[in-house]
């Protein structure tokens, strides 16, 4: 478990069973002062190497980080009365550029600065690429099975977030973070959120590719494009950021929205793109920018198809005419800020049960973590967890410790039921009021889910029915 997401369950909790409050997030600013670049400290593994102040709201860093080989450049903009407000904690922004571009493109090409103008929000958008390559699709890289460098989810997830929340003033839980991005950037919004739930209370994609496993047409797409990337743009073998799909396919899977859509519920979903036929702000010819967003809206008809058959609320602006250009992404964030700053005011409440798929073996969400003991990586699900109990879905054994729910040092009785197993033990609530209990499953599967060994014998998956009584 990366000790980031260890810690920072905590914090989640408190936010999601007592509800503090940090102000009004959502009202216009009046004040205009300048915002003079806070004094940065290195933390949580990143180094301030370089700090500029370009305007009295928009500041320039250079990071390094072990977990990438080159520096990596992030902007930060900051509320106009940032200063002038020294008690003060803001919601924040996570932007994401696209396929070869800058962490200053937003504020370049996408008008972020004029639209967060008088907003009481902090905007931060990192790097996603070296130097403008094609970047990395955030995730740490597999790199032919020797991983290593780049590690870029790594970089966003484990210490951008808690170095900013270590160095301004934020509202450093989930009520307070949005993420969005552009093209390759929103698949990264998309998965990032997918894979946190309890990080995030909105994602958006502005001509996002979010399917690139589930179904697949769409992933026969996602893994030309993400193939053409690597050996074109960023120049690195084919099949260096998720692996190859015939023996990591897994790894493919849980990086895809699509594959965890589950874990989206509860969160504000907003999706935009057009069609790539020539748009309203479209001003000269743009082939290129037509064939990139015609497949951009396949792949989203077939991510909203997917979030329509589970149920799960979003908006999709699906706009018809417009191309793979900044005009279109500019005009969605000035379309979607105001559902965004709604977010930070009113956010959508924390799920009542929790319900989580990840391949990890080790992870926490929620303040429920899981430790599973297997022998091969294969996913598995908790399951509508609360105070009266959960289902745990998978093969092994495993730990879970449950979110704070219970009396500290109260004894409850615990029902285990499988199709193999039936058992009544007591447990004990720790001080903080978590019980943690030994969750059998079943046989371990001896092969990695999807590839040919699996295939041949299947994976085997085993559900325990876990009951708390008082």
């Amino acid at each position: 478990m990366k000790s980031f997401r260890t810690s920072f369950m905590s914090g989640v909790v408190a936010w999601c069973l007592v509800g503090l409050t940090a102000g009004p997030v959502g009202a216009a600013v009046r004040s205009a002062a300048p915002a003079p670049i806070p004094t940065l400290s290195d933390g949580n593994g990143l180094h301030v190497s370089a700090e500029q102040q370009l305007d009295p709201r928009l500041l320039a860093l250079t990071v390094t980080t072990t977990a990438l080989a080159h520096p990596a450049n992030v902007r930060i903009l900051l509320p106009a009365e940032y200063a002038a407000n020294p008690t003060r904690r803001y919601p924040v922004l996570y932007l994401f550029d696209g396929t070869s571009g800058q962490a200053s493109d937003w504020t370049t090409s996408g008008d972020a600065e004029e639209i967060t103008a008088g907003l009481p929000v902090i905007v931060v958008m990192p790097d996603i690429t070296y130097n403008g390559n094609g970047g990395g699709w955030c995730t740490n890289s597999v790199n032919g099975g020797k991983y290593g460098q780049p590690q870029w989810e790594t970089f966003h997830i484990d210490q951008l977030i808690p170095w900013v929340d270590q160095n301004f003033r934020t509202v450093a839980s989930r009520d307070g973070r949005a993420i969005a991005g552009l093209s390759q950037g929103g698949f990264c919004s998309m998965s990032y959120a997918a894979q946190f739930p309890d990080m995030f209370v909105t994602a958006l994609a502005f001509s996002g590719a979010p399917e690139i496993a589930y179904d697949p047409a769409a992933q026969i797409g996602a893994t030309a494009i993400i193939n053409a990337t690597e050996v074109g743009l960023t120049r690195v073998p084919v099949d260096s950021f998720f692996g190859n799909p015939v023996t990591d396919e897994i790894n493919w899977a849980a990086h895809d929205p699509a594959t965890l859509a589950n874990n989206l519920r509860g969160m504000n979903l907003l999706l935009y793109n057009g069609n790539g036929l020539p748009g309203p702000l479209d001003t000269v010819p743009n082939p290129g920018g037509s064939a990139i967003e015609g497949l951009i809206s396949f792949d989203n008809q077939y991510f909203h198809r997917r979030l329509a058959a589970l149920h799960i609320p979003n908006y999709w602006d699906d706009y018809g005419p417009g191309t793979h250009s900044w005009p279109y992404w500019a005009r969605d964030l000035r379309q979607s800020i105001g559902t965004i700053m709604d977010d930070f005011a009113h956010p959508p409440a924390c799920p009542s049960t929790v319900t989580y798929t990840t391949a990890n073996p080790l992870y926490s969400e929620f303040g429920w973590t899981v430790g599973i003991d297997r022998t091969a990586e294969e996913f598995s699900t908790l399951g509508n967890a609360d105070r009266d109990g959960f289902a745990l879905s998978g093969s092994g054994a495993a730990v879970v410790r449950t979110a704070p729910l219970f009396q500290p040092g109260k004894q409850y009785t615990v029902d285990f039921a499988s199709p193999t197993v039936h058992v009544t033990l007591p447990a004990t609530a720790d001080p903080l009021g978590q019980l943690t209990l030994v969750v059998p499953l079943g046989p371990a599967n001896p092969f990695q889910q999807y590839t040919a060994g699996a295939l041949a014998v299947g994976t085997k998956t085993y559900t325990t029915e876990v009951t708390i009584h008082p």
